[in-house]
């Protein structure tokens, strides 16, 4: 008599732990018909005991099918417990993860399983805010990475070409116009020959900004294939075309918060010219193969040697674009208006020269001064550079041979600003 009070003492005491229990627990048949459950299984639902006992388990999980349930079913009777998450709909229509451990027995000859469940919402949002933190410093990897490439390419080519050199009024002129602007977020058209540093200048106005703390990005219209324009500017998502086999950001993402240097403006597409005036004018953009508005802050500086008044004219490019970039226009002269600056130029470049080579530096003569001046350099500051480094390699015995005559003729006289 005694162990049979013990025995309904015990089972009471069973009953009364699982019905207080915090975590839910849900009685299924091998039907998936639900036959029991507890009070935390009815407050993580949303429904009354009676309502869940009229369900079966595909009520409330919809990733749960007859298919699924028979496999489910199939591997816990051979394993007696499975451990595994999924989420529950609740009576409202809100999805809850959950972490289940289900275990499989038989009572007077029925089969059922008896799943213990509990809400795991406050993890899996930890998780996620954790995956997103990862996310941004993987694209913030990936962004200094690029950064790098692009700032490493840049300060090789200001290390061969060397800073602003020079005093000539027409020099100093430009120097005075780069302090007027460069504390502002104007854009700025930089017009001129060919090699006559239009960007250094580029650099000179970014360097003296409110942006140098962030870097200066500079892209070549010129030598961008056609159909990659977009995701150059842009970037793109994996899988957004042939060849896209990862996420790339852009030239504008990589620029964002500094400068833009548009090099060779004149070469950019019609076609793009319109989805570019609306970056500059709304400050927004899509990655090629995603529909996501991403915003950016940049400050533009744009170089050409072209004549965009008659480009204009001609309909290769956009009117309001011109008057976009050409807020504040400088135009760079070319070495045949600015001679006075060629023997502080070729001391210069001799110099670099000699470093680069490994060389002594040869003697620069007035009768060396003179040959350079009576020359008119259609090649420009860039062609000077050419010919003394020339100079330096086969003047590395005697004295500084200037080889001029590859170079004659003069470039046809324009200003992007007429």
């Amino acid at each position: 008599m005694k162990n049979r009070l013990d025995e309904k003492k015990d089972l009471r005491l069973t009953r009364f732990t699982i019905e207080q229990a915090a975590d839910a627990v849900i009685w299924n048949d091998s039907k998936a018909r639900i036959q029991r459950v507890n009070k935390a299984a009815c407050k993580l639902l949303g429904y009354t005991r009676e309502e869940l006992l009229n369900l079966t388990i595909q009520d409330t999980n919809p990733n749960s099918t007859q298919q699924t349930w028979t496999h489910y079913w199939k591997k816990l009777k051979t394993s007696k417990v499975l451990t595994f998450e999924d989420e529950h709909r609740t009576k409202d229509g809100r999805m809850i993860p959950l972490e289940i451990i289900s275990h499989y027995f038989k009572f007077e000859d029925q089969e059922f399983s008896v799943g213990f469940a509990r809400d795991i919402s406050e993890r899996k949002q930890i998780e996620k805010e954790r995956a997103c933190t990862f996310d941004e410093i993987q694209r913030l990897r990936k962004q200094l990475e690029l950064e790098n490439e692009y700032l490493i390419e840049e300060v090789s080519e200001l290390q061969d070409f060397g800073g602003i050199v020079g005093q000539s009024p027409a020099l100093a002129t430009i120097l005075k116009q780069i302090d007027m602007v460069a504390p502002t977020d104007a854009s700025v058209l930089v017009g001129g020959e060919s090699g006559t540093g239009k960007e250094l200048i580029a650099h000179e106005i970014h360097s003296r900004s409110q942006r140098n703390h962030r870097p200066m990005i500079r892209v070549n219209c010129a030598s961008i294939p056609r159909e990659l324009y977009e995701s150059e500017f842009f970037g793109h998502v994996k899988g957004a075309f042939t060849g896209a086999v990862k996420d790339r950001a852009g030239r504008f993402e990589l620029a964002h918060g500094g400068t833009l240097f548009l090099d060779e403006a004149g070469e950019i597409p019609l076609d793009l010219q319109s989805k570019l005036l609306r970056v500059l004018q709304e400050g927004t953009y899509e990655r090629v193969g995603d529909e996501k508005t991403r915003k950016v802050d940049i400050r533009i500086v744009a170089a050409t040697n072209k004549d965009l008044k008659k480009e204009v004219e001609q309909g290769r490019f956009r009117e309001d674009l011109f008057y976009r970039l050409n807020v504040f226009p400088i135009e760079v002269p070319p070495l045949r208006k600015r001679k006075d600056d060629i023997p502080l130029l070729a001391n210069h470049f001799l110099t670099l020269a000699a470093r680069k080579f490994h060389s002594p530096k040869p003697r620069l003569t007035k009768a060396n001064v003179l040959q350079l001046q009576n020359y008119e350099w259609p090649g420009n500051v860039r062609e000077l550079q050419n010919i003394l480094e020339r100079a330096v390699i086969t003047s590395r015995t005697g004295a500084l041979h200037l080889d001029l005559q590859r170079g004659k003729g003069r470039s046809k006289k324009f200003s992007p600003f007429k």
